[in-house]
């Protein structure tokens, strides 16, 4: 166990996910330090210790994993070099396995496969020969995925004709990809669980979810879903949790088909964007029980304490700088604004995220709506 007041705890990664960890971190008494490569790092300002270095800098990665109790990320596509690195010198969590699983589309599903859990109909594609042969057994609508390094809707081309499946086809480069058959789906959901050293796990209620282009747009809890629904999500999520033998924090998306079954997506081995409403909705946060989870302290178990959403803000310009105007969003005792303090303003970025409270989900959503709908991003021009 790793004692805050001593303990240093060192996170791989500078952008939002980062800072709201060092922030936990910090308000259990640990010091905290952060590795990022150079470029727009807002969770530097939140770390008493700061690296700036690229990740090819392996000599780096040592002096910094050299420097704390316990290495963390924020994002699992951090290269597994750069884990199997800093666990020369203190426990990675999670380690350098888990991430050779989620990091690769192919090892994920294989991993389903083998657990017995349902997924989208899909085929490795490795040249444009196997992409015509996916496409000619699986039919449309359909997503092309990269294996690797896909995040936020990035490396994916949906075909549902000749052209977009001509732009798909051409997209295949010699890397490795899957095309999978889209699932129609009633619901979006995911579940947000903590696993400890010694296998305790402790999951948060079950988040619904709503994506647009692929990036996440808001996140109501509770989820509207059958008893049923949800304990079979969480059970999902647990047994993956258990087969990777994980420690800290995995996130499960998951969707519900017509019928009530339950169908994986895809996995995250860290804190998500779903679970940003526990730091206000919730009596333990997804970033402290994290926190709890790596360290070895004692996990409690999360219960809601009131109803919430939580709305993404995102970049709707390409602006080099913006300014805020946040309006009403400020307001209203329930509304709770997070910026992440990003430097550029990019079409998708997520640039802060709300979070509005209510005694019922729809109260919640009004004000979260009402709230979201008066921040404007105000910059130059990309002419200026």
């Amino acid at each position: 166990m790793i004692l805050p007041g001593a303990g240093r705890i060192g996170i791989l990664g500078a952008g939002q996910l980062g800072r709201m960890l060092a922030v936990a971190a910090q308000r259990l008494g640990y010091r905290v330090a952060i590795y990022a490569p150079p470029g727009d790092n807002p969770a530097l300002a939140s770390a008493h210790e700061r690296i700036e270095a690229p990740w090819e800098d392996l000599d780096a990665v040592a002096r910094f994993a050299a420097g704390v109790d316990v290495v963390t990320l924020e994002f699992e596509n951090v290269p597994t070099a750069v884990v199997e690195v800093a666990a020369r010198h203190a426990p990675t969590r999670p380690s350098a396995g888990v991430l050779a699983v989620t990091q690769d589309r192919l090892a994920e599903h294989a991993l389903l496969d083998r657990l017995g859990h349902g997924h989208a109909l899909g085929r490795p594609v490795h040249d444009r020969d196997g992409f015509d042969a996916a496409l000619a057994a699986l039919g449309t609508p359909s997503r092309l995925k990269t294996a690797r390094g896909g995040y936020d809707g990035g490396g994916q081309w949906r075909v549902v004709d000749e052209a977009s499946a001509a732009r798909a086809r051409a997209a295949v480069d010699g890397r490795a990809f899957r095309f999978e058959r889209d699932v129609p789906f009633v619901q979006e959901l995911s579940v947000v669980l903590a696993r400890g050293p010694d296998g305790a796990v402790q999951r948060f209620p079950v988040f619904e979810n709503e994506h647009g282009a692929g990036v996440l747009r808001r996140t109501r809890w509770p989820a509207r879903v059958a008893p049923s629904v949800a304990e079979r999500a969480q059970e999902l999520a647990t047994s993956l949790a258990v087969a990777l033998d994980l420690v800290g924090t995995l996130t499960v998306e998951c969707f519900v088909p017509a019928g009530g079954d339950v169908w994986v997506n895809e996995l995250a081995p860290r804190v998500h964007n779903s679970g940003h409403l526990t730091l206000e909705a919730a009596d333990v946060s997804q970033f402290e029980q994290h926190i709890r989870a790596i360290t070895g302290l004692p996990l409690l178990e999360p219960t809601a304490r009131s109803a919430a959403c939580m709305v993404n803000l995102l970049g709707d310009t390409r602006r080099a700088a913006a300014t805020v105007d946040p309006g009403e969003a400020l307001a209203h005792r329930e509304v709770h604004l997070h910026l992440y303090g990003k430097a550029a303003v990019r079409a998708g970025r997520k640039m802060g995220h709300l979070t509005a409270l209510g005694s019922t989900r729809e109260e919640a959503e009004s004000r979260a709506a009402a709230a979201a709908g008066s921040i404007r991003f105000v910059g130059a021009t990309e002419s200026e």
